[in-house]
C-alpha cells in the first residue's frame, strides 16, 4: 500500500518541456500580477520585471541557437517578442508604460503551450 502511494506521484509528477515552459511563464505572470495589484510597490514589481526578464532572455538565447528545432518564423517571432519585452520593461521602470502588455504576451505564450501540449 506504501509502495503505491509513493510510485503513483511520481508517474503524475512526469512533465513535459513544454509543460515546464508553461509553468515558468506562469510563475513570471503570477508575480507580475501580483505586483500590479499593488500599487506603489515598487521593489515588488522591479523584481517581477526581472524574473520575467530573464525568463525572455532565456527565451532568446535558446531560439537564437543553431540547434533549435523550433521552425525559423517561430523562431524569429519569439526572439522579437523578447526583444519587445526587453524594451518594455525598461519603459515599464521609468515609468513611462505598463507592464499589463508583457502580462498578456506571457499569457498568449502560455495558451500557445497548453494547445501545444494537447495536440501533441
Amino acid at each position: 500500500m506504501m509502495a503505491h502511494a509513493v510510485y503513483s506521484g511520481a508517474a503524475g509528477a512526469t512533465r513535459t518541456p513544454r509543460s515546464i515552459e508553461h509553468e515558468a511563464f506562469a510563475t513570471a505572470t503570477r508575480r507580475l500580477n501580483a505586483a500590479l495589484s499593488a500599487p506603489g510597490d515598487f521593489p515588488a514589481l522591479a523584481a517581477a520585471l526581472h524574473d520575467n526578464h530573464r525568463l525572455w532572455t532565456l527565451i532568446a538565447a535558446d531560439v537564437a541557437e543553431p540547434a533549435n528545432g523550433l521552425p525559423p518564423d517561430l523562431r524569429a517571432r519569439l526572439y522579437y517578442l523578447a526583444d519587445f519585452a526587453r524594451h518594455h520593461t525598461s519603459r515599464v521602470l521609468a515609468g513611462e508604460a505598463d507592464a499589463r502588455a508583457l502580462v498578456e504576451i506571457n499569457m498568449a505564450i502560455m495558451r500557445g503551450l497548453r494547445g501545444a501540449e494537447d495536440a501533441g
